[in-house]
């Protein structure tokens, strides 16, 4: 049996190599979009533990947000002011945060914010939860030779 050899015709060789090329170009696309969409996910797992690390760092004291986006930079979390500045607005009418105003020496006053009481409720509310998940996480991803979804099928059948 000839699969590319002899017997094929110029037509169907040309239909062939408008396949190939069609698979290329779809296979082409659907990394771009994985690499999209990776992007899209690292960003939106970011955002979703945004207030825990803000709160996390309002936990060792009082802070400026400057310094929240500081502590942040250093763990590799860039956020910009534009982001921060709704999210402590938000924390604080949640009655998570409160703040004071304090003199600077080099221009306006400025705003330090704090964990409430409830903040530091709901924060270990959260560090317990965020234990959780990783765990659950690190189960489902770490032990993937451990486990098998199919471990009650015949090895034969499968």
């Amino acid at each position: 049996m000839h699969f590319l050899g002899g017997g094929i015709t110029a037509a169907k060789r040309n239909n062939l190599h408008q396949f190939a090329d069609q698979k290329i170009k779809e296979t082409k696309m659907t990394i771009e979009n994985a690499k999209a969409n990776i992007e899209n996910t690292k960003a939106q797992m970011r955002k979703g533990v945004l207030e825990f690390c803000i709160l996390s760092t309002l936990s060792e004291g009082d802070a400026y947000p400057t310094e929240i986006i500081e502590r942040m930079k250093k763990a590799k979390l860039v956020v910009v002011e534009g982001t921060l500045y709704p999210l402590l607005t938000r924390l604080k009418n949640l009655e998570l945060l409160s703040y004071r105003w304090e003199e600077s020496t080099s221009g306006p006053p400025r705003k330090y914010y704090r964990l409430t009481e409830t903040g530091e409720k709901f924060l270990h509310e959260l560090e317990n939860s965020w234990d959780e998940l990783v765990a659950s996480v690190d189960e489902v991803t770490k032990n993937k030779n451990n486990t098998s979804i199919n471990s009650n099928v015949n090895p034969i059948n499968r």
